[in-house]
């Protein structure tokens, strides 16, 4: 009798030893990671982000868990990229914009060049890093890239010609503050973050941004007016991207489904934009604001004025040693090739 109640307790012991150890290597087989949002937790890229968060810990089986800091609550927006390189962060969501000059050819990418939609924009970023395989982002593990639809000029006070908008302060960042210089505005740079408060006190009395911020950032309750200059139509590029040495700690396996599930988010995330862009057209017409179309004339002034920041910004890069002129030429080429397959 003593020998088979020996024989069971060893048999429980040997039991709860191995469920003990088993439970232990799986927590510990589970990688936690950071990921600063510089966007509100309710903007439609936020929620694309941790969509694509989601997605990762499903398809790694929990082996990635995945912690979002939105409202750039871990890193500000202009040092989300280098939080990820420093490690304060994992992985980052923000603008290049907001550290201008420090990825001359992604510049590129930002200049006035027409952007129809942002699901063109994105395809475009996406696309033009795959093929100028640009040093300035050897920092990072790159996962994905997106960009914004149009950006337009929204205003407190109505704005149909350059005349309108000469001497007007316009909140502006990264090449987009040259836009506004050359069409005669007053330049004020500023991240989204701070512009609502910035139009209600009337520290600048318009901005320059896609349509999405005037629901998003709820920026239609602070201006009266916007007008539609999609000919010459900027973008602001923005990135996700990892740590590198945490990017190279993960398993092969893992590291493919960060791979396929960020290729698949490339066209979520340009969709997300546009239905945003949607969303922002139905929110300021509900607040009465007006949509002013510019007149065929005055569209060719306004690309007429614009020309010189794409001129400068070849000028600049080619005197610095880097391909500018190709890298104008191959955004150029992007947006005509998905101007036509996905707009």
């Amino acid at each position: 009798m003593k020998k088979g109640i020996f024989s069971f307790t060893v048999s429980f012991l040997v039991a709860t030893l191995f469920l003990v150890f088993w439970c232990s290597s799986s927590v510990l087989a589970q990688t936690t990671l950071t990921y600063s949002i510089f966007f509100p937790a309710t903007h439609a890229q936020a929620k694309a982000g941790e969509s694509w968060a989601k997605e990762i810990e499903k398809r790694t089986g929990g082996k990635i868990k995945i912690n979002i800091f939105a409202s750039g609550s871990l890193t500000p927006a202009d040092q989300c990229y280098d939080g990820v390189v420093k490690g304060i962060s994992d992985i980052g969501m923000s603008l290049f914009a907001y550290t201008r000059g420090r990825f001359p050819l992604l510049e590129a990418l930002d200049l006035p060049m027409g952007y129809p939609s942002g699901m063109v924009a994105t395809l475009v970023a996406n696309d033009f890093v795959k093929k100028m395989n640009l040093k300035e982002l050897s920092e990072v593990k790159v996962l994905y890239l997106h960009a914004h639809g149009p950006g337009l000029l929204h205003t407190q006070k109505p704005v149909n010609n350059m005349a309108d908008l000469k001497g007007m302060k316009i909140r502006s960042t990264g090449l987009s503050a040259k836009i506004v210089e050359n069409l005669g505005g007053v330049s004020v740079a500023m991240p989204q973050g701070g512009t609502y408060e910035a139009l209600q006190k009337g520290v600048v009395q318009g901005t320059l941004a896609p349509m999405e911020t005037l629901k998003g950032w709820k920026q239609a309750q602070v201006v009266k007016s916007t007008t539609d200059c999609t000919n010459i139509g900027y973008t602001t590029a923005m990135f996700v991207v990892m740590n590198k040495k945490k990017w190279d700690a993960l398993p092969k396996d893992v590291q493919k489904v960060f791979d396929d599930v960020s290729h698949e988010w490339i066209a979520v995330a340009g969709k997300a934009w546009d239905d945003a862009d949607v969303e922002g057209y139905k929110y300021s017409a509900e607040l009465s604001n007006k949509m002013i179309k510019l007149s065929d004339a005055e569209e060719a002034k306004w690309e007429s004025a614009v020309k010189p920041v794409v001129d400068d910004y070849i000028k600049n890069t080619e005197s610095r040693g880097l391909p500018g002129k190709q890298a104008v030429a191959e955004v150029k080429t992007l947006i005509k090739k998905y101007s036509k397959t996905k707009n």
